[in-house]
């Protein structure tokens, strides 16, 4: 896929919650919501922080922008992320009517954006996200290998 200024843009924003994450010692994933080119919200992991096993980076984006547009459907906007959303994740995501998701790195184990299901575009769902997965995918996934290294 050729990527845009913007989406690289945009996954650059996320990979920067991302290192913050990982400075708190959270797994470090990043994201950023966005409408018609603008950071509505930002989030990284902190389920150890909040002793929250939902407050995935995601989640907590979501979260975020719900509360700053007093409504919890996020039609139109674009949800960046430095990793493939896990199923609580994606919904999320179809719960608030994310119009698409760009993320960095595939996860083999846990990924429901097409790597272990594709909940994205289940037919069976009355929503659909566009997605495109892969961008600065050696980056995003670099974050994560160096921080588990350090924990071993």
């Amino acid at each position: 896929m050729n990527w845009s200024d913007e989406d690289i843009g945009f996954m650059q924003a996320a990979i920067l919650q991302a290192e913050i994450a990982a400075s708190e010692e959270e797994v470090p994933v990043g994201a950023v919501l966005i409408r018609n080119g603008d950071i509505i919200s930002r989030g990284r992991n902190r389920p150890c922080r909040d002793n929250d096993p939902t407050a995935h980076a995601e989640v907590v984006a979501i979260r975020r922008a719900a509360l700053s547009e007093g409504n919890y459907r996020l039609n139109d906007m674009t949800l960046y992320v430095t990793l493939e959303p896990c199923v609580m994740c994606v919904g999320a995501m179809l719960h608030a009517r994310i119009a698409r998701l760009v993320f960095g790195a595939h996860d083999p184990k846990s990924g429901a954006a097409g790597s272990v299901l594709d909940l994205c575009d289940e037919s069976a769902l009355n929503h659909r996200i566009e997605v495109n997965g892969g961008l600065l995918d050696m980056q995003c996934g670099g974050l994560l290998k160096s921080f588990f290294e350090k924990k071993r």
